[in-house]
């Protein structure tokens, strides 16, 4: 695994949750995070949408950047995780509209929660070889993301909680990466150079 892993790793969840804290301190009064979306932050009728963009764009790069480094996984895994990192791009690309459909918007950001959700269960690695990472440990991390993303889809039909069901779910899906990560890395330290 490449050293930058750990960087980019460790960079997405920094660059998300504190953008969406700074960029919720810097709206109007009346914004309230547990019902508004983190894509509202960058959508054009915010303030200083630009630092939710920014970001969006940075953890999407950090995605990218994890992915191309997380070599021991299995290539399905890698490929989901920057397909994720990619959609997340798109996400700040395709910002909510003020008025009209959002669907560019909407299908960006569904592509980003399904991959970045299913990821971890791609990485096994086939034919017998060992595991970098425990399987029961990835299948958890999946089953975990999975549910948190379903969760933001019901709040989404009740119209209860958007905005906080949401924070967990993305929340959850960039600490993933970093916790692969060092997982990762502590197997490598245990089993010592090769």
């Amino acid at each position: 695994m490449r050293w930058f892993a750990v960087v980019s790793a460790a960079t997405a969840p920094v660059l998300l949750i504190g953008g969406w804290t700074v960029a919720a301190a810097l709206q109007p009064a009346g914004f309230d995070p547990l019902r508004d979306t983190i894509s509202a932050l960058a959508g054009h009728g915010a303030a200083h949408r630009w630092v939710m963009t920014v970001a969006l764009l940075g953890v999407g790069v950090c995605h990218c950047v994890t992915a191309a480094a997380l070599r021991p996984l299995a290539t399905p895994a890698r490929v989901m995780l920057a397909a994720g990192g990619a959609a997340t791009v798109l996400v700040a690309a395709f910002p909510l509209p003020r008025t009209g459909s959002s669907g560019a918007h909407q299908l960006v950001a569904t592509l980003a929660f399904a991959c970045l959700a299913v990821w971890p269960a791609l990485s096994r690695v086939p034919g017998g070889s060992p595991q970098p990472v425990p399987p029961a440990l990835m299948r958890a991390g999946a089953a975990g993301l999975v549910i948190l993303v379903g969760l933001f889809c019901a709040a989404l039909a009740a119209g209860v909680l958007v905005g906080l069901a949401e924070r967990l779910a993305a929340g959850a899906q960039s600490l993933w990466p970093l916790t692969t990560v060092i997982v990762l890395r502590r197997g490598a330290a245990v089993s010592g150079p090769r």
